[in-house]
């Protein structure tokens, strides 16, 4: 059910352009332009693009607006003044699309609020994959006061020594990156710690 409501959210501004383009050239390319995006937020949406999602939303959902607008007022040089029924559906569609903006927003700035306390662990693609030769002992979520970290503990089938292994990861140091664009500011970071003959991968979100 939540993958079929995110492809017709990521599809409506294209359906409300198909209701309001007047010209086939503008109207095309902004179609196709539209269509493109929501193919892309829906890659983001079913995992395939690695990109936030909430960020992925708001910003779909700001710049579709702007584009059909941009499409609009391109028609509008070239084409006769509007029919009432045309300017009844443009008014029907800058609602609709204001209230999909204003949705997105709420939804996103509570997401923001959910998130702040730290207590989230980063999902299990945040830990970098395993060469080969590499194979997991354990896995699972620590938490503690400065908040939830992924940890997997692994082990050389090769009997690489800890060092060894932590250099086959490429995890001498630790290192992060914002795990976000614009809703999530947090950091993900992400290392590695002897543990004893294995070693420790960890992934946590701070601030």
């Amino acid at each position: 059910m939540l993958i079929v409501l995110g492809i017709l959210f990521a599809v409506a501004p294209a359906v409300v352009w198909m209701k309001i383009a007047r010209t086939r050239p503008v109207g095309f390319a902004i179609g196709g332009t539209l269509l493109a995006g929501a193919s892309l937020l829906i890659g983001v949406q079913q995992g395939w693009i690695d990109a936030p999602r909430p960020d992925a939303h708001l910003v779909f959902t700001a710049l579709a607006p702007m584009l059909i607008a941009c499409g609009a007022a391109l028609e509008g040089r070239h084409e006769n003044s509007p029919s009432p029924q045309w300017v009844s559906r443009r008014n029907g569609a800058i609602g609709f699309l204001s209230m999909q903006f204003i949705l997105t927003l709420v939804v996103g700035l509570l997401y923001a609020l959910l998130i702040s306390d730290g207590s989230e662990a980063p999902p299990p693609k945040a830990l970098p994959p395993l060469p080969p030769g590499i194979s997991v002992v354990d896995e699972g979520i620590s938490c503690g006061s400065g908040g939830c970290w992924r940890v997997v503990t692994v082990t050389s089938e090769d009997g690489l020594s800890g060092p060894e292994i932590i250099r086959e990861l490429d995890l001498q140091q630790e290192s992060c990156r914002s795990s976000g664009w614009l809703l999530d500011r947090r950091d993900l970071c992400v290392g590695a710690r002897e543990n004893g003959k294995n070693v420790t991968i960890y992934a946590g979100l701070g601030y």
